[in-house]
């Protein structure tokens, strides 16, 4: 990694896509490879961490709600990755290899992120909406 650019987008990316996964059931298996990123660096303060952003997210989205909090966890999980990647370079490839896929960052101004994404809906009566990132949905008002 060069560019603080291709650094914030490859934490980025990945800040988003590990909020994702911690309310699913999945969680299990992708926690300790998320670990083994810390591994020397305090693994398990980051463990505590991260099953305390579990658990409120879990009991916001229990509420109804969650939407904010994901955002700020992001963003704290964000600042946290680029923080490891810049005390430790070799994380990077151990980081894309937890995406799951190559991610390229290009430009100076704008971030873009490729990959590949597959998307599934089974709906038996009513409306599905899928994206690969932000959408807005309005119905029955002003556009």
């Amino acid at each position: 990694m060069d560019t603080s650019v291709e650094l914030a987008g490859l934490a980025s990316a990945a800040a988003a896509r590990l909020i994702d996964l911690l309310t699913t059931d999945g969680w299990a298996a992708v926690r300790s490879s998320v670990l083994s990123l810390w591994r020397s660096a305090h693994p398990e303060r980051v463990d505590d961490e991260l099953a305390d952003a579990r658990g409120e997210l879990l009991e916001a989205r229990r509420t109804g709600g969650g939407e904010e909090l994901q955002g700020l966890l992001v963003a704290e999980w964000q600042a946290r990755l680029i923080r490891l990647l810049a005390t430790r370079p070799d994380a990077v490839e151990e980081l894309r290899a937890l995406l799951g896929e190559e991610l390229s960052v290009a430009g100076t101004q704008e971030q873009q992120i490729t990959g590949s994404m597959t998307l599934e809906a089974h709906v038996s009566d009513g409306d599905a909406f899928l994206a690969g990132r932000d959408m807005t949905v309005t119905r029955g008002g002003e556009a």
